[in-house]
């Protein structure tokens, strides 16, 4: 603990006392926590706390954020905050057989262009949260969920109430800054005893494990978080960086092997498997024993463990093409169909959904599944009355697998689609190419118009805080609002208005409103709700036109010229803005003040890194990786994520590691700090 020597009011007795009671209880709490080896009685190291509690309250000055004492829960926040990942957290792509997973190892071998086979670090996918942790001079500065993969919540409070978090990293030359990534989950014995408690307080119990976890990292208040019983399983690094230079790890599973040497929980189920049929005999072994394991988890994760393998590999989309996360099957249940309502989503298709008997599968209680189209209902047989195989696809969205015909009654019905719309009656249309119907109604019809305007609110598009799908259907019944643009000129009176809707509440609107007229031109673009339109193309549409204009101007050749967007896509775009029911929305929405900073275009010319490609690799003084990227790429450069034949020049810095000797054997030309300073300062002239 940090040394308070310089404050002569505080007794030598009493500092020796609180520094041995601060190590004695980080030690016991990573032999619970971690090594699953408690050496004292729960007595004894409520009397060992409470003493060092005792000692903080006396004297003010000792209780530091490391102490044992603040795991029980600092004061409450009014909200997150969001904070920006030192490295993007990316997803995993999975594989459902055998075949995938052999589909996946030859994927590996040929993009290596190697015959030999690869080893593969494995490990249990956990069925909880994925959360950031980290370390600047040994000690816990930020905890982050993983959030979009860019940005998460900063649950830093929460995290600390979590026994297996060390506070402070106890280790020899621990890194100036850490960032550790792993799983929050609640054990299944936590799971059942909170549930337990909470039948006995009358309150509603907690469905799956995975939910129970979710809801205590994500409370405002500490202190409820600090009552659940939480575990924090450490799968990876994040950015590790020391004040001297030190050996680097070689591959995952020395990375996993370091991090349970600094304290952290790492999965004890681990293992290296030397070829990927030693990975199929892993997955079977580890599936005998899901079961009985205190943890629920959903698969195994497989990852290529050499580093330097990993690097020739890269990533596709936000992706890494060396790890792959196969899924045990998933459970099912038998249940019948009801009956089938038909909803109309924002971009008005029609969309059958069997409403079934309520039944439990893959930890939740299912009783609606979706059938898709019409394709997939013929393709199924299904009627109204049959008995089907109901499953969690992937632990995550009920599928109906099949109908067991033999139990199909007399009085079964077959499923008609309907001819009109049923939101607003107008008629349903096939569009060529496509199985799905679709109703013509456009804004008049109250389907497409509340889903449309709850999208335009949503976080990834203008963020409006406080008007969720409840507050928007009554606005939209109320005939309050019929399109986006109308939300600005809501009142306070209006909203407060509404059911369970207080002044205050009312208030908090307006303001956010009025916060959400300033965005930036890709969020608004999102926001108009283009089909196909994600975050990504709508960022493409922005950088490549440069205005709003531009784009609503562009023909289909010019809009086939984006990156991301092909003929399907461009069609959308240019049909969207060549409807004056669009136009006319848009307009609205920049009268009514919103705007957003300009796209800065580069002049004619000046882009004079055109058709060069680099990697940058390593760290650089004063500059980040991705403020290079940023200007290299206004210049016109392309930044690859890894060496090839392609590549052109290397900008390398400090630890640059693999990627540079790949350079070197290549005779790529490799610039370091100086040369890349030299090269900013021309761009900049």
């Amino acid at each position: 603990m940090p040394s308070h020597t310089g404050d002569s009011s505080l007794p030598a007795a009493i500092r020796e006392e609180a520094a041995q009671l601060h190590s004695l209880l980080h030690h016991h709490n990573k032999q619970y926590y971690v090594e699953d080896a408690p050496e004292i009685p729960d007595s004894e190291y409520d009397r060992l706390f409470y003493r060092l509690k005792a000692i903080e309250s006396d004297y003010p000055q000792l209780m530091t954020p490391q102490s044992p004492t603040q795991r029980v829960g600092a004061q409450p926040i009014s909200a997150f905050k969001q904070v920006v990942h030192l490295k993007p957290m990316l997803s995993l792509d999975n594989a459902f057989s055998d075949s995938d997973m052999q589909a996946f190892d030859k994927r590996v071998r040929e993009r290596l262009k190697s015959d030999d086979s690869v080893e593969y670090s494995c490990e249990p996918k956990f069925d909880g949260i994925a959360a950031s942790v980290i370390y600047k001079n040994g000690k816990l500065d930020v905890a982050a969920t993983r959030g979009d993969g860019l940005v998460g919540e900063n649950i830093t409070h929460n995290m600390r109430t979590i026994g297996s978090v060390p506070l402070e990293l106890t280790c020899d030359n621990a890194p100036v800054l850490l960032e550790v990534r792993g799983e929050v989950y609640m054990p299944k014995a936590g799971f059942e005893r909170i549930n337990r408690q909470a039948i006995e307080k009358g309150d509603k119990p907690f469905v799956n494990p995975r939910n129970a976890a979710s809801g205590g990292l994500r409370q405002l208040d500490p202190k409820i978080t600090a009552k659940r019983p939480l575990v924090f399983c450490a799968y990876s690094l994040g950015v590790v960086e020391y004040a001297s230079e030190q050996t680097p790890l070689l591959t995952h599973s020395d990375t996993l092997n370091y991090l349970e040497e600094l304290g952290f929980v790492v999965s004890k189920e681990r293992s290296v498997a030397i070829n990927i049929d030693a990975c199929h005999i892993y997955y079977e072994q580890l599936a005998q024993k899901r079961a009985a394991l205190p943890y629920e988890i959903d698969g195994i994760v497989f990852k290529v463990n050499r580093f330097d393998l990993q690097d020739t590999l890269g990533f596709v989309s936000r992706a890494p093409r060396w790890a792959i996360a196969q899924k045990f099957p998933a459970q099912e249940e038998l249940t019948t169909v009801n009956h089938v309502e038909f909803q109309v989503g924002r971009t008005g298709s029609i969309t059958p959904v069997a409403k079934l008997a309520p039944v439990f599968v893959g930890g939740v209680t299912v009783s609606n599944a979706t059938l898709h189209n019409r394709d997939e209902v013929n393709r199924l047989g299904i009627c109204i009355g049959d008995t089907v195989i109901i499953r969690r696809a992937g632990d995550v969205i009920p599928q109906i697998v099949s109908v067991v015909v033999g139990k199909r009654p007399s009085t079964s019905q077959v499923i008609t689609f309907p001819a009109s719309c049923p939101e607003c009656g107008s008629d349903v249309v096939e569009v060529e190419g496509e199985a799905t119907l679709r109703c013509s109604g456009g804004l008049v019809c109250p389907a497409q118009r509340k889903e449309a305007i709850k999208h335009f609110c949503s976080r990834k598009a203008l963020n409006v805080d406080g008007l969720g799908d409840k507050v928007i259907s009554q606005l939209v019944d109320k005939n309050h609002i019929s399109n986006p643009a109308q939300l600005f000129d809501l009142n306070k009176e209006m909203l407060s208005s509404l059911d369970r809707l207080a002044d205050k509440s009312a208030a908090n609107i307006i303001s956010a409103l009025e916060q959400a007229k300033t965005t930036t031109l890709p969020k608004f673009i999102y926001a108009l709700g283009i089909r196909e339109v994600g975050v990504a193309t709508a960022n493409n549409l922005a950088h490549h036109f440069y205005t709003l204009h531009a784009i609503s101007d562009a023909s289909l050749d010019a809009l086939e010229e984006v990156s991301d967007v092909g003929p399907i896509v461009a069609k959308y775009v240019y049909e969207f803005f060549n409807q004056a029911d669009n136009i006319l929305v848009v307009e609205q929405l920049i009268k009514a003040g919103i705007t957003w900073p300009a796209i800065a275009k580069p002049a004619e010319g000046s882009q004079s890194l055109a058709n060069q490609t680099y990697v940058i690799t390593g760290s650089f003084e004063g500059i980040s990786r991705d403020e290079i990227k940023a200007i290299l790429e206004q210049q016109g450069a392309k930044v690859a994520g890894s060496v090839s034949k392609k590549t052109q020049f290397l900008i390398a810095g400090e630890k640059a590691g693999s990627k540079l000797t790949k350079a070197q054997d290549l005779g790529i030309e490799i610039l370091h700090q100086a040369d890349l300073t030299a090269l900013l300062n021309r761009l900049k002239a």
